[in-house]
Formats: C-alpha cells, sequence, structure tokens
C-alpha cells in the first residue's frame, strides 16, 4: 500500500514510528524507537545514555555499554574555557547573541580537526583500519605521515590535518583528565580498543611523538561501542555542547570585561627588554 493510501505511513523511519492522533493527524498520539514506545514504556525506565543509544544503534545498549557511554558523556561534557568551542560561545554569549546563536558558535569551531569533531572522525578512521595492531598502526601513521607532507589537494572542505587525530600536538605529556577517563572507561571495556589503548598508550605517545588527547579516548570508546566514524562525529559535537551553554550563560552576566584568563595580563619571564632605537641615516 502506497503511502497516498495510507497516510499512517505518510512519515516514516528506520527506526522512529509515529502513530497520529485520531482527531490531529500532525500531532503524534504513539512514538517508537526501535519499536520501543518512548513515552509509554521507556521514559520512566532508560537513562540519557542508554537513549541516545537507541537512537543511534536502534537497539537498548548492555549495562556494560551504559556505563561506558555514560562515562563518557560525564568525561566530554564541560571542555572547558581553554577548549575553543568554549571561547566561542562565551564570547558570543559576551556580546548578547541568542542562546542559539552561542550553540551554533561552539558548534562551528567545535567542528573542526584540532580537538574537534572532525579529528574524532579521523581517529575513528584510524581504529577502523589499524584496530589493535601496534606494527599497523606505525605503518599507517607512517603513511599519513608522508601524505600530509605531500598533498596539495585543497578541493575537500577539510583542510590537511596537521597532527595525529588523537593526540595532543602542544602537549608535553599525558593530561590527568586524559589519563583519569581512559583508566576509568578501560575498566569497562576491558577487551575492547580501550582497554588495548591504556595497555599501548606510551608506545602510541612515542610513534606520534605526542600525547594522547581526550579526543583519542573518545574515539577509542566510540568503537567499542560501535559507533560508525560520521555518528561519532556527530555525538562528540552533541556531548561537549552542554558546558558551552554553561559558560555562555556565565559570560554574559559577566560581560567582555570578564573573562576568566589573561586577568592580570601576560607576563614575559624572559623579557629581552625594549627595542633597540633605530639609528638615524647619517649623510
Amino acid at each position: 500500500m502506497s503511502n497516498r493510501q495510507n497516510p499512517d505511513n505518510a512519515i516514516h523511519s528506520s527506526f522512529w514510528q509515529e502513530i497520529p492522533e485520531g482527531d490531529n493527524p500532525f500531532s503524534a498520539a504513539i512514538c517508537r524507537c526501535g519499536g520501543y514506545d518512548v513515552y509509554g514504556d521507556l521514559l520512566d525506565k532508560v537513562t540519557w545514555a542508554e537513549n541516545l543509544f537507541l537512537l543511534f544503534h536502534g537497539e537498548l545498549p548492555s549495562p556494560r555499554q551504559t556505563q561506558c557511554l555514560n562515562g563518557l558523556a560525564v568525561a566530554l561534557a564541560n571542555p572547558g574555557p581553554r577548549d575553543y568551542s568554549v571561547q566561542a560561545a562565551m564570547a558570543a554569549g559576551a556580546g548578547g547573541s541568542t542562546a542559539a546563536s552561542c550553540l551554533m558558535a561552539a558548534l562551528a569551531v567545535g567542528a573542526g580537526n584540532f580537538a574537534g569533531a572532525r579529528e574524532v572522525y579521523q581517529a575513528i578512521t584510524f581504529w577502523e583500519q589499524c584496530k589493535r595492531d601496534l606494527p599497523q598502526w606505525r605503518l599507517h601513521l607512517r603513511k599519513w605521515e608522508d601524505t600530509c607532507a605531500t598533498d596539495t589537494d585543497m578541493t575537500d572542505i577539510w583542510p590537511a590535518m596537521e597532527h595525529p587525530p588523537g593526540f595532543a600536538p602542544y602537549g608535553k605529556s599525558c593530561s590527568t583528565p586524559v589519563r583519569q577517563t581512559l583508566d576509568y572507561l578501560a575498566q569497562i571495556q576491558t577487551e575492547g580498543n580501550l582497554y588495548w589503548l591504556q595497555q599501548h598508550r606510551r608506545a602510541l605517545e612515542a610513534l606520534t611523538r605526542q600525547p594522547l588527547a581526550l579526543s583519542g579516548v573518545a574515539a577509542a570508546a566510540l568503537t567499542d561501542l560501535g559507533f560508525s566514524s560520521q555518528q561519532g562525529e556527530l555525538l562528540y559535537l552533541l556531548l561537549r555542547l552542554p558546558g558551552a551553554a554553561a559558560h555562555s550563560i556565565e559570560q554574559h552576566w559577566r560581560g567582555s570585561r570578564d573573562f576568566p584568563f589573561y586577568r592580570e595580563g601576560i607576563r614575559l619571564t624572559n623579557d629581552p627588554g625594549p627595542p633597540a632605537e633605530p639609528q638615524a641615516d647619517t649623510p
């Protein structure tokens, strides 16, 4: 039967079904996700993490998967005011922008390939190709470096990555929050990429000559949870928005003259002194 003959099927999706109200075809009476009645069965039974998993996978997660996704969501919820996407939201808030504009600013900056969602996309593709094979990681990283050095094609919307995805190009050592997040999640996923990453973190850092970043932990967790590179990219954007929203609201009330960094200005510890006076030209 065609949609024209059966209006109930006019709005359809592979994972979402809506049954309209009897007296209002523009309003849904029943909403099913993966076959589950969202408002009739799930509303008082599932967590936010479980519902996210259901939306992306069409099935409810196991308790271990729920715990892992929930832990990842907590770790990513607020990148903090050092993060560029949060700073974008703060600047928008300080300037009096609307709530939507603040979130869009965070999304625009946080979508990139420097600690952003596109970096997570690239890191997931590394996991898909290298899996848990250290020699394969070594070979793939070498090929990646050679490609970045010779590839001048600018037709892609994304510029070439300037550092291995999932690692911190300006870091000296793996930061405490990154290690804490990895250790916690690896205790949950004891047979997947997270556990392997925990065991081989130092070896990978030696290969890349850069410490592991939170984006790299997120990529490993998302692959363990069965998310594709595209799904992981979108989920990473979503999970980082709460912190950007909270900081933008705070900065709206604090204003543009009271940002939480560089309050006392930048202090030089190796000031070379005032520049030399230019010498007058002699006739």
